[in-house]
């Protein structure tokens, strides 16, 4: 099983030593995670492992011990048993990851922040301006079709990015710098996995 929690803390730039170039990177907390529960074929059905990571400090969420918790599949021959910890150490010679967080959310959003739509003339009496246009027809099918691109919510959706490179891993600082940016806002969290 290849799979760890993290946070995301920011971006910043890297200059690679040999050719000066620049190359922006965000870098992300990797705490340990610990295992809650370990899922077997005989009993669930699946191999899988519940991991969970960031605990809480005592608050109003006294049940929930941490704040991200994942399920992960487990391969054959993984060995885990609940409270074992998964640290960065296990990825340090990895190169490249598959990452999942959640976009930035953007609220309900226009045709042209969500769909890169054209804005309309702004002068000559056009009342035309940031509108989406026609958006149906008239006595058939007398609807809108499914899938139209229009007005709505933008943003907070899963996303998944693949092929993401590792530039450092900073075993002391339990940091780990990826090539490129990573969905979602500071302080987020990413889902980290072997590709």
């Amino acid at each position: 099983m290849k799979g760890i929690l993290a946070q995301k803390i920011g971006m910043t730039q890297v200059i690679c030593p040999e050719t000066g170039v620049v190359t922006g990177v965000t870098v992300c907390e990797v705490p340990k995670n610990s295992v809650l529960q370990v899922k077997t074929v005989e009993r669930d059905g699946y191999s899988a492992a519940v991991i969970g990571a960031f605990e809480r400090k005592k608050g109003k969420n006294v049940g929930k011990k941490f704040k991200f918790i994942r399920e992960v599949g487990l391969d054959e021959g993984d060995e885990l048993k609940k409270g074992d910890e998964l640290a960065l150490s296990d990825f340090a010679e990895i190169k490249k990851l598959k990452l999942t967080g959640y976009s930035k959310g953007r609220g309900f959003a226009g045709v042209i922040k969500r769909h890169k739509f054209s804005r309309g003339p702004e002068t000559h009496g056009s009342k035309h301006h940031r509108e989406p246009g026609s958006v149906g027809m008239c006595a058939k099918p007398a609807r809108i079709l499914k899938g139209k691109k229009m007005p709505g919510h933008m943003g907070n959706a899963k996303t998944t990015l693949s092929n993401v490179e590792v530039i450092d891993v900073d075993l002391e600082n339990s940091l780990i710098v990826l090539k490129g940016a990573v969905p979602g806002a500071k302080k987020g969290f990413v889902f980290l996995r072997e590709k």
